[in-house]
């Protein structure tokens, strides 16, 4: 028997547990603890887990169910968990090179657990993993340690930098004010003279950049972000958007702060502000039949006219085709 395993190795576990015991109702718990190579108190305690386990929403018929009967187990309800995660090779090569990238970017704080996660996805690929696919992204490394550099040398400096939200790139000078990092990722504070105002640039979107021949001198005024709880802090000036969700978009409301959710049977309607149309636009273009917009109205018309664009651009070979001559 094994010792209290790491909490990567545990959740690999519970992800195969639920399809395990589904296939052995009944079994007894020193049985299945000897399966899984784990004692009868660890298996005792995933089970424990396993109940507030499943999906967005948390009440009849979205965690998991089990019924304990002395010292035997039967899952009742597995809420979709009722197979082992399996990987097509698309989906494990895919997976590596992520991990690997994952692995180069500066400012990541579990770069541990994601080299440990990659070892076992590797073996668990086999000949796959040795595929040459190699991921570095030495600039990145170099970039944040220049950007270190130049805010401790205290000279302003010119960025191009990449904003996702409106997917657009601009160059503008900054007076650095601190480096930090929330969530994961690295940032530089500085006083934005285009956007004259206090901003957040993270160093790895910054493309290029440029050491001044001039002190950093913020005004009085510059005062530096709270991120205690997060860099995104909604505030009454961004846009409202209302969606519609179904069971497979409710992630949505964990992923990203909401204002309101109204629980309407197995469709929540939700209320978020975002960055700027723009991103919401993008960002629910990929969304599926999960997620429907209920408003603003020109948040609807944009995806109206951007769908109607992809339709049309499907259509155009056919419309091609049919005015060529025919050959003869």
């Amino acid at each position: 028997m094994s010792a209290r395993t790491p909490s990567a190795d545990r959740l690999g576990r519970l992800l195969n547990l639920v399809p395990y015991l589904l296939a052995r109702p009944g079994i007894l718990i020193s049985e299945a603890a000897a399966d899984l190579d784990v004692t009868d108190k660890q298996l005792r305690e995933d089970l424990e887990l396993l109940w507030v386990c499943g999906l967005p929403g948390y009440g009849p018929g979205d965690l998991i169910d089990m019924a304990i009967d002395g010292d035997h187990v039967t899952i009742s309800h597995d809420a979709g968990m009722d197979k082992p995660l399996r990987l097509n090779p698309d989906e494990a090569l895919a997976l590596v090179v992520a991990l690997r990238m994952l692995a180069e970017t500066p400012g990541i704080g579990t770069r541990d657990a994601i080299e440990r996660a990659l070892a076992k996805i590797e073996n668990a690929a086999g000949d796959l993993a040795d595929a040459p696919v190699a991921v570095k992204l030495p600039a990145n490394q170099e970039r944040l340690a220049k950007v270190r550099a130049a805010v401790a040398s205290g000279n302003a400096l010119r960025l191009t930098y990449y904003t996702p939200s409106r997917d657009e790139t601009t160059d503008r000078v900054v007076d650095p004010m601190r480096m930090l990092m929330v969530g994961g990722f690295n940032y530089l504070e500085a006083w934005c003279r285009r956007a004259e105002a206090t901003r957040l640039f993270r160093i790895d979107r910054i493309d290029a950049f440029t050491e001044l021949d001039e002190p950093s001198a913020p005004p009085v005024g510059a005062v530096p972000h709270d991120v205690t709880s997060g860099v995104f802090h909604p505030g009454p000036e961004l846009p409202l958007v209302t969606l519609r969700v179904g069971r497979g978009g409710r992630w949505i409301t964990e992923y990203y702060p909401v204002e309101q959710v109204v629980r309407e049977g197995p469709e929540w309607l939700v209320t978020m502000r975002v960055t700027d149309l723009g991103w919401a636009q993008r960002f629910l273009a990929g969304q599926g039949r999960d997620v429907t917009v209920v408003g603003p109205p020109e948040l609807l018309e944009r995806i109206r006219a951007q769908a109607a664009t992809a339709l049309g651009q499907y259509a155009a070979p056919h419309g091609l085709a049919a005015d060529r001559p025919a050959a003869g």
